[in-house]
């Protein structure tokens, strides 16, 4: 069965770009204050709990959820709006981050009321940090072929196997994992796969780091080895995760945060090249803001389609494929631009800076969040084309 990509053409509200405001405020005063200097903040220096505390405080995490559960029951546009100008600024908002995008969302929807009122609210408050166990070493993004065993006991559950690539586990608190509770059937490859809730600090789990190569730690081996869960770990229906997983994934993949994590390049490249261009410089400047915008308007698209109880999960799909492959050839097309501007010592040097660590990271980019081969695999079938 086919379905046809469609973006809704959504605008945001004027209470989004109200809160934008806000939003930027703050932000002055953070930098103002010393939190976060906005020319390095870049440099891998995005986990900072203070500040997600209070982020939380003003009721920005979970900005979406019900007042229930600590949220403020406001709009997916305007939880854009809010990400994005972290984004943009360099904020240190990846502590929550994880648990505010994704996270969250699937408790609500699938955790034990019990479990709901005991992590939800914390998540809201910027004291409960995520990570997203789905990738392993045998399967890269490939979830159906995941292997990671959960075994029901008296008790619960038993987990062994191992989950890579796992960003942030080190300083996580809790972790949504994705098992095999029992086998594949010949006729469904997506059969036998449980969405778990994972207390890290359960016994039989080792978190090893998997450094890239600016040296920062951020992704990581997770191994467990005959590690208990208790039964109300279970996130949703044994065994049909598949729905759950790529219903998550529509959150993933749809955000401002899947084009703009190399952002930082193009003001800077703007400097270099100064207020008088040449042509060239002048013409690549231009398309690569067109190429932002015309990505931006398709990520607002998908979050108001979130907005309105859709799933978009082929669209975004296409953000995360688009967005990511632009985000990282960003820096090769800078270098290119500036390679023969004559500019300021002190700008250049700033900008040869920020050049290094972005080309560095880049390789990650279209692997996080599901590679570049399992998305397109994911929207050719979702058009009928395999």
């Amino acid at each position: 069965m086919s379905s046809s990509i469609e973006f809704d053409p959504i605008r945001l509200p004027p209470e989004a770009e109200e809160l934008r405001k806000e939003v930027r405020a703050f932000l002055k005063e953070e930098i103002a204050a010393g939190t976060f200097d906005p020319h390095s903040a870049h440099l891998g220096k995005s986990f900072n709990p203070e500040f997600s505390r209070k982020v939380g405080e003003r009721g920005w995490i979970g900005l979406t959820w019900p007042k229930e559960y600590g949220g403020q029951e406001r709009s997916f546009l305007e939880r854009y709006v809010v990400t994005e100008e972290f984004r943009v600024s360099g904020a240190p908002a990846r502590a929550h981050f994880t648990a505010d995008r994704q996270s969250g969302p699937m408790l609500l929807k699938y955790a034990p009321d019990e479990v709901k009122q005991d992590i939800v609210p914390r998540i809201t408050r910027g004291e409960c940090y995520f990570c997203i166990g789905m990738s392993e070493p045998d399967s890269g993004s490939d979830l159906f072929a995941a292997k990671t065993k959960a075994e029901k006991t008296a008790d619960g559950w038993r987990i062994n196997g191992r989950k890579v690539w796992t960003s942030n586990a080190h300083r996580s608190h809790y972790m949504i994992g994705l098992f095999r509770t029992s086998s594949a059937t010949d006729d469904n490859r997506r059969h036998g796969l449980t969405q778990f809730l994972v207390d890290m600090s359960t016994p039989g789990i080792t978190v090893r780091p998997l450094l890239h190569l600016t040296g920062n730690h951020e992704f990581n081996e997770v191994i467990f080895e005959d590690a208990l869960l208790p039964e109300n770990a279970v996130l949703g229906e044994v065994d049909s995760a598949w729905k759950q997983a790529t219903s998550e994934l529509a959150y993933e993949r749809s955000g401002p945060e899947r084009f703009l994590e190399t952002i930082y390049i193009l003001p800077e490249l703007v400097n270099v090249l100064g207020k008088e261009p040449d042509v060239r410089g002048a013409e690549g400047i231009g398309r690569l803001v067109a190429q932002l915008h015309t990505l931006r308007r398709m990520s607002i698209s998908v979050n108001g389609m979130l907005a309105a109880g859709k799933e978009p999960v082929l669209e975004g799909s296409v953000v995360k494929d688009l967005g990511t492959n632009w985000e990282q050839a960003l820096p090769a097309k800078a270098r290119e631009l500036s390679a023969f501007a004559q500019s300021d010592p002190g700008n250049r040097a700033d900008f040869d800076e920020l050049m290094r660590f972005a080309t560095l990271i880049a390789p990650k980019l279209t692997i996080q969040g599901g590679t570049r081969e399992i998305l397109r695999g994911i929207i050719a079938r979702g058009l009928g084309l395999r």
